[in-house]
């Protein structure tokens, strides 16, 4: 409550008190607990089991890059096996540096009401050890963890043959032109607050834990990065299989333990919210792994390993805008629906000429697309959300969809085109030949013991 009030309320009280006929000495007692009521409300206070979930689901964020590293790495030839898995690693350099720098401050400073871009937060200044409820150097962590995540998942798309040094400039710019920016319209009060700022005549879009300005921004942009780069040198004409697919799994397993941290730490509480979050973060995979299990089986007659490990993903991107906003039973409607459009897209992207070289977009675009659609549908005041599922609730989250998108692909575009002015996007055959690894970081995945040959050609 505010002071303002508070002080009018305690004036009202003893004029109230005294007319009645009270005393002084009762007067002034009651103005004393009074006071101590105001001091009480005033004074933020450290809410040490909220803190504690937020610290671990900030770990649980963190511990996904891992797992996203041996997902991608799995999925590629091994000659390039490191450099994919170092794709996901050197995130968590680049971007916790960039965060720190302006990202956190571009997301959640008090910039233009629409558009944020605030300096309140420039290389952490007053990021302390202040708290109201967590502290605030720790939510700086736990939305640095989510920066880190989404700039690490554009890398599946480009795999095989983007350079390397191209990609680490790439990401220290769209880390916070294309993730903070985002960030805030999604989160900080900014655009997609449709109601709140009267545009469209629409309720504010739901994201309740990044369908559209993690998945949706990544997969776009990875979209149009691999578009820009080109296929690689050997796409339709051999085949490029998996080269571990243990890893794949023991990457989608990873995901999944992370994301009840990304979804659970979303609520900001440990409350009924985040384990409704994570109850749904359960079920919505589980369904897409029965949905694609099926779909798989009625093809072709069997259940492929690399299948279950994407059903997973595309069913926790799926339930991610909603986790904390509908009942279990949507959330499994959820993950059945969301399956079907992602793995027909994937079928027919194998057969295409579009090199999203992990499926970026098929798992983590279409899935937050049409999670984020659902949300406008499931989304119910019983399970944690301010409104029902309507035909105007779908409106705002087509609307936010397409904002995103729109948004991811001409700032994508620009960037690429900056970072091709100082670096080449792509490697030359000859490295895509022998692999990025050796060429590029002078080492293998997997040797001999006798050393690796170095190729001096630079990244």
């Amino acid at each position: 409550m505010k002071s303002l009030e508070l002080k009018s309320l305690t004036s009202e009280y003893l004029k109230s008190l005294l007319s009645k006929g009270g005393t002084i000495a009762t007067a002034f007692v009651s103005l004393l607990l009074l006071s101590a009521v105001n001091a009480q409300d005033a004074e933020p206070v450290l809410n040490a089991a909220d803190t504690g979930w937020i610290l671990v689901s900030t770990a649980f964020v963190i511990f996904m890059v891992v797992g996203l590293g041996f997902f991608y790495g799995g999925l590629v030839r091994r000659k390039n096996a490191l450099n994919t898995i170092m794709m996901s690693f050197i995130s968590l350099g680049i971007v916790s540096i960039t965060w720190a720098i302006i990202g956190y401050s571009f997301a959640y400073g008090e910039g233009h009401a629409l558009f944020g871009l605030s300096l309140d937060y420039l290389a952490m200044r007053g990021i302390g050890l202040q708290f109201d409820g967590i502290p605030l150097i720790l939510d700086f962590a736990f939305q640095g963890a989510f920066a880190i995540i989404t700039a690490a998942l554009i890398s599946g798309a480009i795999v095989e043959r983007m350079r390397f040094s191209a990609y680490m400039f790439f990401i220290t710019i769209w880390s916070v032109l294309g993730y903070a920016v985002m960030a805030f319209w999604v989160w900080g009060g900014g655009l997609f607050d449709f109601g709140h700022h009267g545009l469209f005549g629409l309720n504010d879009a739901i994201d309740f834990a990044g369908g559209t300005v993690v998945h949706i921004n990544a997969a776009i942009a990875a979209l149009v990065l691999a578009s820009m780069i080109g296929k690689r040198k050997d796409h339709g004409n051999k085949a490029m299989l998996p080269h571990q697919v243990p890893f794949t799994l023991l990457g989608a397993g990873i995901l999944w333990v992370g994301w009840f941290g990304f979804n659970g730490g979303s609520a900001y509480a440990a409350d009924s919210i985040a384990a409704l979050a994570m109850t749904n973060t359960l079920l919505a995979p589980a369904a897409a792994i029965l949905a694609w299990a099926t779909l798989d089986y009625v093809r072709t007659g069997k259940v492929t390993a690399v299948g279950l490990a994407t059903a997973i993903i595309v069913g926790l991107v799926g339930i991610t805008p909603g986790a904390g906003v509908m009942s279990p039973i949507s959330a499994i409607l959820v993950g059945l629906i969301t399956a079907i459009p992602c793995y027909l897209f994937i079928e027919w992207r194998a057969s295409s000429g579009l090199d999203d070289s992990l499926d970026v977009f098929g798992a983590h675009g279409l899935g937050g697309i049409v999670g984020s659609l659902l949300t406008g549908v499931f989304v119910s005041t019983n399970w944690g959300g301010d409104v029902n599922g309507s035909a105007t609730q779908f409106m705002s989250q087509l609307v936010a969809v397409v904002i995103a998108i729109g948004y991811s692909v001409v700032i994508t575009f620009i960037i690429a085109s900056v970072t091709r002015l100082f670096f080449p996007l792509r490697a030359p055959d000859s490295i895509e030949d022998v692999g990025l690894d050796v060429a590029m970081h002078g080492e293998e995945a997997y040797s001999d013991g006798e050393g690796a040959i170095l190729i001096p050609v630079g990244d």
